[in-house]
């Protein structure tokens, strides 16, 4: 079992809307709603490969992924949560492009920090709609949602995806990974740049940078890349910095 930690989103009226609820009540059941995703219509209207990784979920997990679909964009009519606005994009740069960082995370994991995948807590930093954290809980079953904020070095994984600049990443997730652990930025085809330029503030947040593993993504270019970084040791107390110091003096 695979444990995955977020914290609460509010939306509008004061409502708490919890991922954990979210998915503890999602149906098993086939969903109606307009926008219906089959295989049938992936393989025909869209440009996901053979290989897609939605291909090997259970009915179930598509269904709860098709009711996530739905329900971004239903809310993307009221605010603005993406710039995606068709379903078949949702798919191929979100939903896609969200799972193609499962592979490495485990095999990553398993190599370098714990024989087994089990009861591993996974922190998503700056999710947003939910991406990645809410596609890879529904990939991963048995999930367990917390909504605590302060988890310093608690967690075995921390995943960004589209938040930030790596230096600046770097800062905001590696103090809540344990020594031991992963941190995990989903970032474009090219990288090394930005990796270089992040190098330093790897370092002094206690990390050293694994691998870069490039994945199969619907993105312009045909494929992410996975930016892999272990834990050495713990983070100095003085990191993170106050919010937005970090994009204002980067390491």
């Amino acid at each position: 079992m695979l444990v995955w930690r977020s914290i609460n989103i509010t939306v509008p009226n004061n409502v708490q809307f919890s991922l954990g609820n979210f998915i503890k009540h999602l149906p098993s059941s086939t969903i109606s709603c307009p926008y219906r995703l089959s295989t049938k219509t992936l393989v025909t209207t869209s440009a996901l490969s053979s290989s897609s990784y939605f291909e090997t979920l259970t009915s179930r997990q598509k269904d709860q992924l098709n009711l996530y679909v739905h329900t971004l964009l239903e809310w993307n009519q009221r605010m603005n949560l993406t710039a995606v606005r068709e379903v078949n994009e949702v798919m191929e740069r979100h939903i896609e492009d969200s799972l193609s960082i499962l592979p490495p995370i485990k095999n990553s994991y398993v190599s370098h920090c714990n024989n087994s995948i089990n009861n591993i807590n996974l922190v998503d930093v700056g999710s947003g709609a939910g991406l990645p954290g809410l596609i890879l809980a529904i990939a991963c079953p048995g999930q367990n949602l917390g909504q605590d904020l302060c988890f310093r070095e608690q967690f075995d994984v921390a995943v960004a995806r589209a938040v930030a600049e790596m230096r600046i990443l770097a800062e905001y997730c590696l103090p809540l990974v344990r020594v031991g652990g992963l941190f995990v930025a989903a970032k474009g085809h090219d990288p090394q740049e930005e990796v270089r330029n992040a190098e330093r503030a790897i370092q002094m947040m206690g990390a050293s940078l694994l691998q870069l593993c490039s994945v199969e993504s619907q993105s312009p270019y045909g494929q992410r890349t996975a930016i892999i970084c272990l834990k050495d040791h713990s983070t100095p107390r003085k990191y993170p910095r106050d919010p937005g110091t970090p994009a204002k003096e980067p390491l």
